[in-house]
């Protein structure tokens, strides 16, 4: 049996790709999904920073700056997952107007944490990192202007990242099956060639020399008749 040279990394790719573009249209008409999701989001995004953040930061001030972050962050998340599991976002028409709240709290505090901590800390950063606070401070202070946001808006914006991003996600998985048919072409050739091969050495060298007899004799009587006419 040959060893696959190419995997299914396609299929997953087309799988997750229909997967988000699901989520992205239920996000538009369900307002209690936004608010799940996006609460999912920002309790993992917390969750998941605390070990690297506490390890490697220097300073207890620091690490208890950060750590204060990430039980807001964790908060936040955690009430906008209930909200959106338990409907509460269409029975109680504040919970659509505290979700721009929320979110602009998240980015502006992300923000803020970070410049702290360059600045009067002397923590060390890189380019991009700066840029991308720059940008959730730019963000929270939009969303804190941005009077018409809510989770239908963020619906639309999921939308069009979940339809991007489908189609990248089926675009390359369609080269990567693309390969794999090719290979899987390969593969018969290969087998058909060999097989052909494997019949000639099976046959007995007696039928061989007769089939070659064959071959041969016709071409003979053509030479044959074509020097009698020619004289």
């Amino acid at each position: 049996m040959t060893q696959a040279k190419y995997g299914y990394g396609w299929l997953i790719k087309w799988i997750v790709a229909a997967i988000l573009l699901g989520v992205g249209i239920l996000m538009v008409v369900s307002s209690e999904v936004v608010y799940t999701i996006t609460g999912i989001v920002i309790a993992i995004f917390s969750l998941f920073r605390v070990y690297p953040l506490l390890k490697t930061l220097n300073k207890e001030v620091l690490r208890t700056i950060n750590l204060i972050e990430i039980l807001i962050g964790v908060v936040i998340g955690g009430v906008m997952i209930y909200v959106g599991v338990t409907g509460k976002v269409n029975e109680e028409p504040i919970w659509s107007n505290l979700f721009r709240w929320f979110l602009a709290f998240f980015f502006y505090m992300r923000g803020v944490v970070f410049f702290v901590s360059t600045t009067f800390f002397e923590e060390k950063t890189e380019v991009p990192k700066f840029v991308f606070h720059i940008l959730a401070i730019t963000i929270g202070a939009m969303l804190i202007m941005w009077e018409e946001f809510n989770e239908a808006t963020l619906g639309l914006l999921f939308l069009f990242i979940s339809i991007a991003s489908a189609a990248y996600l089926g675009y390359d998985g369609y080269g990567g099956y693309s390969k794999y048919r090719k290979f899987s072409k390969s593969l018969n050739t290969k087998k058909e060639k060999e097989a052909k091969i494997k019949v000639d050495k099976e046959l007995p060298k007696e039928e061989q020399e007769i089939e070659k007899d064959i071959i041969k004799e016709p071409i003979k009587e053509e030479e044959k008749q074509d020097e009698t006419y020619i004289s």
